[in-house]
C-alpha cells in the first residue's frame, strides 16, 4: 500500500474514534441521570424541576466563550508560527500558514467578541 494513502485513512479513522467516543460518553452521562432519576422516584425523593434541570443539562460556565476563543487563538498562532519556522526563503510557506490561520483566528475573535457582548449584556 502506497505511503501517501495511509494519511487520509488515519486522519478519518481518529475523525470516527473521536467522535464515536463523544457520542458514548454523553449516552453514558444521560445514562447515569436517568439511573439517579429511578433511585430518587424508588427512594420516593421530591424531584423538582430545578433539580433535573440541573442534572441533565447543567448551566454551562460563564467563561466559555473566553476559553473557546482563547483555544481558537492559540490554534492560529501555532500555525503562523509553524509557518514562520519553516526554512523557505521563497515566503511561500508563511504565506500558506498565515491563510490557514485565518479560519482559526476568525472563529477565536468571533467567541471573544461574543464573550465580551455576553459579559456587557449582564
Amino acid at each position: 500500500m502506497d505511503e501517501g494513502l495511509w494519511v487520509p485513512i488515519v486522519m478519518f479513522v481518529s475523525l470516527a474514534v473521536v467522535f464515536s467516543l463523544w457520542f458514548y460518553f454523553r449516552y453514558k452521562t444521560r445514562l447515569a441521570a436517568q439511573q439517579t432519576f429511578r433511585l430518587a422516584l424508588e427512594k420516593n425523593a421530591e424531584l423538582n424541576p430545578e433539580f433535573m434541570k440541573q442534572l441533565v443539562d447543567p448551566e454551562p460556565p460563564k467563561d466559555r466563550d473566553l476559553r473557546r476563543g482563547l483555544v481558537w487563538m492559540a490554534l492560529a498562532l501555532g500555525l503562523a508560527l509553524c509557518g514562520w519556522a519553516v526554512p523557505d526563503p521563497s515566503g511561500e510557506a508563511l504565506r500558506g500558514c498565515l491563510a490557514g490561520a485565518a479560519f482559526p483566528f476568525s472563529i477565536g475573535a468571533a467567541f471573544l467578541f461574543m464573550y465580551s457582548y455576553g459579559a456587557r449584556k449582564q
